[in-house]
């Protein structure tokens, strides 16, 4: 899986391994966490390996999927987590904000999915989890570059999820509403109370709660299911009153 040192994808991590997974992740620049996370689940006596590198690399995904295929014999599960957030209003954003938020957090779904979509369908198997946002569907001022990023997961995975279907591959998303995390706690910082008052569960979202939704799309419970985003928001986006 791609992000996987911090906030959501450590939890993903956790539970996926927990739940008997091997698991691979790739992280950018946090070696100690990386490493912690790693050490944390071998004295548990779980398989987890972290990787150093770029997403937004083509060469790079086909490279560390290539090397897990050979090392592990096939390929099961994919989790495109990468994600950041470069928050500023269009009127002033830069290109390189533009940019470099399309290329980690949609391009590097396209580099991870391709890499992963052969031996997946050899194997006549695999599960492809993608992660969203809610911010996809409603927006929030000063994120264009981050909605049109997450809109363009989500519309990526409807179409893979058609490509892939008859050959035993699911391809769904997972759309988090306002979960604790580091990237989240400016805006939390700065507005907490009316967050929650705007949620119906009238709390934020732990990033286990992202990590089950994760485990169950992955599992056999969820054969039948593909082209979907959950949301995991706690009625965020129910609307009314």
């Amino acid at each position: 899986m791609t992000g996987g040192s911090r906030g959501i994808g450590r939890a993903i991590v956790q539970v996926l391994s927990r739940a008997g997974a091997r698991v691979a992740f790739i992280y950018q620049s946090n070696a100690a966490a990386a490493e912690q996370l790693v050490s944390e689940l071998a004295a548990q006596q779980l398989t987890v390996t972290a990787h150093q590198a770029d997403v937004r690399d083509k060469e790079v995904a086909d490279e560390i999927i290539g090397k897990l295929v050979d090392g592990w014999g096939k390929l099961d599960i994919l989790v495109n987590n990468a994600g950041i957030i470069r928050d500023g209003l269009l009127a002033m954003m830069s290109k390189e904000q533009w940019h470099e938020v399309i290329e980690t957090n949609l391009t590097s779904v396209f580099n991870f999915c391709q890499a992963a979509t052969r031996p997946m369908m050899s194997a006549r198997y695999g599960r492809i989890i993608n992660m969203s946002s809610v911010a996809a569907e409603f927006g929030n001022k000063g994120q264009a570059n981050y909605a049109a990023s997450k809109g363009g997961v989500e519309g990526f995975t409807r179409c893979l999820a058609k490509e892939l279907a008859s050959r035993g591959v699911t391809v769904n998303g997972v759309a988090p509403g306002f979960i604790d995390t580091d990237m989240t706690a400016a805006v939390r910082n700065a507005a907490e109370a009316e967050i929650k008052k705007a949620i119906p569960a009238r709390r934020l979202g732990k990033p286990e709660d992202v990590a089950q939704a994760v485990l169950f799309l992955a599992g056999e419970g969820a054969a039948y299911i593909t082209g979907q985003v959950l949301k995991v928001d706690g009625g965020l986006t129910l609307g009314g009153f």
